[in-house]
């Protein structure tokens, strides 16, 4: 029985810098928090009024309007400026009263603080404006002589609104590094899908050039033998029969080798692809022979020279493609199809033609059927030429030779000056 892992709790450290960080005005259970603060600030200006260090104790009015002036506390963080002209509405005629001037502070000062700490800096400067101005004219009234008194709470005043707005300032830091962090984060993440989405779409790729070529190739040869078994059964042609056998092998073997490889870079990590470098215009000649093989007339003409890889190997899947197509649908009646490949590097552009003169359907002008209408559900050959030549920044053109739909043509070009 496997054993379920202990969540693991967070320091005591951790915690307090996460309270520190949170926005007072979204953190959970605030306002039963801040009644508790409302009667902890209470108990503290009862204990500072009955020992009675700065001014007579207060008589039952006096109390009244200390007391009431904490119920606001509640909440402070919910409206805070309406909280503090309540608090102040309380305070002022306490002390105008001449009770204990030292109680109604920590109210005072949490009041002030959460203003500070919630609101905008020229709201701050506002109320730290007014709140002086109240604490000088009611100490005029009060204690005319007391200039050093009015000093020390003018300091407290200054010292609570800079503390309130420095957290507040450290808060919206804190936010914008995490919400860079998490902007990041995001950017990594489409990025790592982008990535999988483009390997998902070149493995498709790999895999439909293969199999759609072999399988292709399979067909036509078997089609052969087929035939020849059929044709005159006396007269047996056992050479012809047993070469179409061997060419259906020996594509089946170097598919099987070429699949087997693809596998293998599917299934390894952080390994060099051991394909080694992807087939280019070297490789045409083969795939032109292979053609010939099926029964295709295959007309090949290079005229380029050395060109990057990507180029190349683009140039390659769709010719080995265009090959494909032609092969499967050009021929009609028992008609060879003739095919006419050109390759030329003209003007910092490969330029790729692909010609046949079958008697394909019209469909095959759609550009969502890349191996023809009439071969069943629509396929993704020439989605898959378009993709390929875009992959190597150029483009790709295809569509029936004249109206009737007869031949098939592909014109592709793809720039050689940027990859180089």
């Amino acid at each position: 029985m496997q054993a379920t892992p202990t969540p693991v709790r967070p320091r005591r450290a951790e915690r307090i810098m996460r309270v520190v960080n949170r926005d007072p005005r979204t953190a959970p259970h605030r306002t039963r928090n801040d009644a508790l603060l409302a009667v902890a600030t209470a108990a503290l200006a009862t204990a500072i009024a009955l020992v009675g260090s700065n001014g007579p104790r207060p008589d039952a009015l006096g109390w009244t309007l200390l007391l009431a002036a904490h119920a606001p506390l509640a909440w402070r963080r919910r409206s805070p400026l309406p909280v503090l002209l309540a608090v102040v509405a309380g305070v002022v005629p306490y002390h105008a009263l001449d009770n204990d001037h030292a109680a109604p502070v920590p109210v005072t000062m949490v009041a002030l603080y959460t203003v500070a700490g919630t609101g905008t800096a020229r709201r701050t400067l506002l109320t730290g404006a007014t709140a002086l101005g109240v604490t000088l004219i009611t100490n005029a009234l009060t204690n005319p002589d007391g200039v050093l008194e009015v000093l020390r709470i003018s300091g407290w005043v200054i010292a609570v609104l800079f503390c309130g707005m420095s957290a507040r300032y450290y808060r919206q830091y804190v936010a914008a590094i995490v919400e860079r962090a998490e902007r990041a984060e995001r950017t990594r993440e489409e990025e790592a899908r982008r990535r999988v989405a483009e390997e998902r779409l070149r493995i498709a790729r790999d895999l439909h050039d293969l199999l759609a070529h072999t399988i292709t190739l399979i067909g036509v040869q078997t089609s052969v033998a087929a035939h020849v078994l059929a044709a005159d059964p006396d007269r047996l042609d056992r050479a012809a029969v047993a070469k179409a056998l061997d060419d259906i092998a020996e594509t089946c073997r170097s598919a099987r080798g070429e699949l087997r490889t693809t596998l293998e870079v599917l299934r390894e990590n952080g390994v060099p692809d051991p394909r080694g470098p992807l087939p280019g215009l070297h490789g045409l000649p083969d795939l032109a022979e292979t053609a010939r093989v099926t029964g295709a007339e295959v007309e090949l003409s290079v005229g380029a020279g050395e060109v990057p890889p990507a180029v190349g190997a683009a140039a390659y899947r769709i010719v080995q493609e265009a090959l494909t197509n032609a092969v499967r649908h050009g021929g009609r009646d028992g008609r060879k199809v003739g095919v006419r490949v050109r390759v030329h590097e003209e003007h910092g552009a490969l330029r790729v033609t692909v010609t046949d003169d079958g008697g394909g359907p019209p469909a095959r002008a759609n550009p969502r059927v890349g191996e023809g209408a009439g071969a069943g559900p629509p396929g993704f050959g020439l989605v898959g030429m378009r993709e390929r030549a875009r992959s190597a920044g150029g483009t790709l053109e295809a569509g029936p030779r004249n109206d009737e739909g007869e031949g098939f043509e592909v014109r592709a070009v793809l720039p050689t000056e940027v990859g180089r």
